[in-house]
């Protein structure tokens, strides 16, 4: 089975081809085509939904003809596939999209497109919740164009599995008893784990998305310098808050620095000011340990919370998914936390590449989770959560 892959549901544009036979555990990307506004939005400190979904709509037919010539089912002409006159059918089996959650805008610029190519070329359609495309990042195996590898020699995911989705909107366990049989365990009450990140970033003078500098900045730092709180981990639920820890680190950050960002009217952009320019060598170290301090418990919470999930459940994988999973630090921690269980579960994390939004993530979940509907009956839906 080929699958074309579509994902639109914040600020990148993504169209990607995987294949797969019916018994296969993983999938296969053929190709994997990315286009954000990033840029765009750093300028504005954060998403401008209508700006993202007028760059989708001039990103959307590149980035799908960018995936199928890529996966070499582009016909031989020297004409655009999707702008020709004479209407080419893809050799593919089906069209996979991202229907919510997400920005209403750009999810209908990724739907709208997905349904007109259903009708054209006559191909079903499967509708696909975002957050559990993350989840599928951990089913791509490793191709010889795409070199993606599992976080350990275990090749197969074990069920019962659970799944810590960590991004810059989210953060939920989910417990997965099978392909298609998932159960929202905990998620966040308030700011997610990356929101966290970013807004801590921001309170700094950098720009978004600010959770990698934080990241970056702690690889100098230590952990240990500040005492910040590690909110819920005593809770006899799997819920988050992350709220209380910005607070925190706000209240340090003031304390120790003095902040200049200057709101600029045109634009509703901000002027940042580098903060390491303004410092001496020593108060860069205090930079770097107020960051590493952060991050850690950032982490800890994380760890906590999902291990806690693992024992109750008797899991026999724990799957990391979404934007924050690319932390190296939260990776880690996870990893050596799940060995010193001494424990038999599997630890899975898809390669960093495919943690951010994309649309092989999306084709994946389609094809373990193969449910087509009409095309006439689809819509974008920004408020899915887990059904």
């Amino acid at each position: 089975m080929t699958i074309l892959g579509i994902e639109s549901s914040c600020d990148e544009t993504s169209a990607s081809v995987i294949e797969a036979k019916n018994n296969d555990k993983k999938v296969t990307i053929l190709s994997n085509v990315v286009a954000s506004s990033l840029r765009i939005h750093a300028k504005t400190g954060g998403i401008i939904p209508e700006n993202a979904a007028r760059e989708q709509v001039k990103y959307i037919i590149p980035v799908i003809t960018k995936a199928l010539k890529d996966s070499n089912l582009y016909p031989p002409s020297s004409k655009n596939y999707l702008q020709s006159s004479t209407i080419y059918r893809p050799n593919i089996d089906a069209i996979a999209v991202t229907v919510g959650p997400g920005l209403i805008g750009s999810l209908l610029v990724g739907v709208e497109t997905a349904k007109t190519l259903a009708y054209v070329w006559q191909k079903p359609i499967i509708p696909v919740n975002h957050l559990i495309g993350h989840i599928y990042a951990n089913f791509i195996r490793e191709s010889s164009k795409f070199k993606v590898q599992s976080s350990k020699s275990d090749t197969e995911v074990s069920f019962p599995a659970i799944s810590l989705i960590v991004s810059g909107a989210h953060t939920d366990l989910v417990l997965m008893k099978k392909h298609g049989d998932l159960q929202l365990i905990g998620g966040t009450r308030d700011d997610a784990a990356g929101e966290c990140f970013d807004k801590c970033a921001r309170l700094l003078g950098y720009d978004y998305p600010g959770g990698p500098k934080i990241s970056q900045l702690a690889e100098k730092g230590n952990p240990k310098a500040f005492q910040l709180p590690r909110p819920m981990t005593d809770s006899k639920d799997f819920d988050f808050s992350f709220s209380g820890l910005k607070a925190a680190f706000m209240r340090l950050v003031n304390e120790t620095f003095s902040i200049t960002n200057t709101p600029v009217s045109k634009n509703f952009r901000w002027k940042h000011i580098a903060l390491e320019e303004t410092l001496s060598e020593s108060k860069k170290q205090i930079l770097s340990d107020l960051c590493a301090s952060l991050e850690q418990a950032i982490v800890d919470v994380l760890v906590s919370k999902t291990l806690k999930v693992a024992q109750k459940y008797k899991v026999k994988s724990i799957l990391l998914g979404g934007g924050v999973a690319a932390n190296q630090k939260l990776r880690t921690d996870l990893q050596s936390s799940i060995i010193n269980l001494k424990s038999s579960i599997k630890f899975f994390a898809p390669p960093k590449s495919l943690c951010t939004d994309n649309a092989a993530m999306i084709a994946s979940a389609a094809f373990f989770n193969h449910k087509p509907v009409p095309w006439q009956n689809l819509t974008a839906n920004p408020e899915l959560y887990f059904n």
